[in-house]
């Protein structure tokens, strides 16, 4: 397992427990998850599946003037 697929699993895992609770907030405590990080997730997942939480990436670093 790879990790571009536990950051996948976590984020599902995060939608599908707040869906089962029904409460966003307490989802977001359990997982460790700010709420607008959620929302975000929930967004893109709606629009595009999982797909979209795969194409998730970081700003690579500027290490030039270092």
């Amino acid at each position: 397992m790879n990790v571009e697929t536990k950051v996948i699993k976590s984020s599902l895992g995060l939608l599908n427990l707040a869906e089962k609770l029904g409460n966003v907030s307490l989802a977001c405590k359990y997982f460790g998850y700010n709420r607008d990080t959620f929302y975000r997730y929930k967004d893109l997942f709606s629009e595009r599946g999982e797909e979209a939480l795969r194409e998730m990436t970081r700003k690579n670093p500027n290490v030039k003037n270092r």
